[in-house]
């Protein structure tokens, strides 16, 4: 499945439930039904954000700015004033 068929399928069931919350709120309104009422709406809200993003995505911005890296290794002569990070002088050894 596509993210589009996956995030449709979210949809349909995040819709059911609120479809199934409406059904018992005469029988059960209270503040408990009030919070899952809420969660519902929430969800909702949270698929429509995904939905956003994911097609944000799926169009990315084009990245003018990219700086190409080598992989070629880089001059040794650059680093020669310096010590290895972490592994102390060159000449001198580990305690």
């Amino acid at each position: 499945m596509s993210m589009n068929d996956d995030l449709t399928v979210i949809q349909r069931c995040v819709d059911d439930l609120a479809r199934a919350v409406g059904r018992i709120q005469p029988q059960l309104d209270g503040p408990d039904l009030r919070r899952v009422r809420a969660d519902t709406d929430h969800l909702r809200e949270s698929v429509a954000l995904l939905r956003a993003s994911a097609a944000t995505e799926q169009h990315p911005r084009p990245t003018e700015n990219l700086v190409t890296i080598p992989d070629t290794p880089y001059d040794s002569s650059l680093w020669t004033d310096s010590d290895d990070e972490g592994l102390g002088a060159r000449d001198r050894h580990a305690p």
